[in-house]
């Protein structure tokens, strides 16, 4: 299985808050006219054009919708609005893939995989993420080499990344032919019974004759079970193009588009696909090698429509949630104990690992991102860092027993975490809030817990 797509705010932020007023529109439509829909498909089409998706794959998608929109499925619903709501839904899921397209490594080890694209794309990097990926989820045993004779520095750029990926790398010098490096890591990966191999390819700044033919006797002689192109998200129409050159050289097998969270418009997650006939199969996210992730076409789908990304937020929360503590909390609170600041100072933690208010936020439907959408989400985040500051600056006991904390105690805290009294005062009020909440849940109290709730995070009011 996939671990959870974290799609940042970035990557499609505009096109997302343009689709979601469309939806809001369409859904409050009780009845379709020729006039009113031809509005929102204009809508829809100049969202996609500003977010750079290449002009034929809008054409063919406004085509579908529009087709699908007159058709008797929207036309005769009882609420027509939510029904081409619906269509365009479906429409942008297959644009973009369909069903989620995972990594084939059904062949006799070790199955090789080549990463092609062009300099500066992150491929080497991203050898790294799906080195770690693989060891992580797919529990394989991973040789990494670098095939990479001309970029200065390339071959020990991924020595180091493998190494912090936990995987295994087969060393190449410069002076080597490419072709030669692999068929020797081959022969070594298989006489140490490793899983999974893969290549890391030369690049270039852009494309040309030479590479394309490197890489093309380089594909023939190994026979890799996948050849990924890494593709540069924030290279707009020429990531396309590269794109387009790549599958017409390659027999792809998928893509992984990097960089999505640079100031992205985002048009390539909606272009590669139908460009190049091709699934995204995975998707990075900064530099970190844990930033990679299986792309879901409906979620994105979601996203880019305001609906949310529920699933997502519940398998990161599944992930990165410490299930031990979680269930030492439960049982503490079950007989009856208090909720005190060393938990909450954990609760804390367990929002900063999932990626804090922002990443949370950003996963829900649209109708509540509105309803934050006076909070300063970057404030919010450093409010949270110096509530975690100000508990650390407290004794064990004053942790377990908060009532303790008076004038001077106070006093002692601000200094320890460099904040003012007020900042303590207004921490201890906070705490307060939830621990009250917790007391209703205790009790039962669902519907009053929920109510308690407002203004009980940093930043939400």
């Amino acid at each position: 299985m996939f671990t959870n797509p974290v799609y940042p705010k970035q990557m499609l932020e505009n096109l997302s808050q343009r689709m979601a007023r469309v939806v809001k529109t369409m859904r409050g439509e009780a009845r379709l006219t020729e006039v009113n829909t031809q509005d929102m498909l204009r809508e829809i089409r100049i969202a996609l054009l500003e977010a750079d998706v290449a002009l034929p794959v809008v054409r063919d998608l406004i085509s579908r919708i529009r087709d699908k929109a007159m058709g008797q499925d929207v036309v005769g619903s009882l609420t027509p609005g939510q029904a081409l709501v619906g269509v365009v839904h479906r429409e942008l899921t297959d644009l973009m893939g369909g069903a989620t397209a995972e990594l084939d490594l059904v062949t006799q080890p070790p199955a090789i995989v080549l990463m092609a694209g062009l300099q500066g794309a992150g491929k080497t990097t991203t050898v790294g993420k799906l080195a770690k990926w693989l060891r992580e989820n797919r529990k394989k045993k991973v040789l990494t080499v670098s095939c990479d004779v001309y970029r200065p520095a390339a071959i020990e750029q991924l020595k180091t990344v493998t190494a912090q990926a936990g995987a295994e790398f087969f060393p190449s010098t410069p002076d080597q032919k490419p072709v030669d490096i692999a068929r020797a890591a081959i022969q070594w990966a298989r006489s140490h019974y490793f899983d999974v191999l893969l290549v890391d390819t030369a690049g270039r700044l852009a494309i040309d004759e030479q590479m394309m033919r490197e890489i093309a006797d380089l594909h023939r002689a190994i026979d890799p079970i996948e050849t990924l192109f890494v593709v540069d998200a924030m290279q707009g129409q020429d990531a396309i193009n590269t794109a387009k050159a790549f599958s017409e050289t390659l027999p792809l097998t998928g893509v992984v588009l990097t960089k999505l969270d640079g100031d992205s418009r985002g048009g390539a997650a909606l272009s590669v696909k139908a460009i190049t006939g091709k699934p995204i199969k995975f998707v990075g996210i900064g530099e970190k090698l844990n930033g990679l992730d299986g792309f879901h076409p409906e979620r994105m789908a979601n996203r880019i429509l305001g609906m949310g990304d529920i699933l997502s937020l519940v398998e990161e929360a599944q992930k990165t949630v410490d299930h031990e503590a979680a269930k030492e909390l439960a049982v503490k609170l079950k007989g009856g104990s208090r909720f005190d600041l060393n938990d909450f100072l954990a609760q804390l933690g367990q929002m900063k690992k999932m990626g804090g208010l922002s990443s949370l936020m950003d996963k829900l439907p649209s109708q509540f991102q509105q309803a934050a959408a006076g909070a300063d989400m970057t404030k919010a985040e450093r409010e949270m860092r110096r509530m975690q500051g100000i508990i650390h600056s407290m004794t064990p006991g004053e942790r377990s027993r908060p009532e303790l904390i008076k004038a001077s105690r106070k006093r002692r805290i601000a200094a320890g975490a460099g904040v003012q009294v007020q900042e303590v005062n207004r921490l201890l009020n906070q705490f307060d809030q939830m621990q009250s909440m917790i007391k209703k849940m205790q009790k039962g109290g669902l519907a009053k817990m929920m109510r308690g709730m407002k203004g009980m995070l940093p930043g939400m009011r």
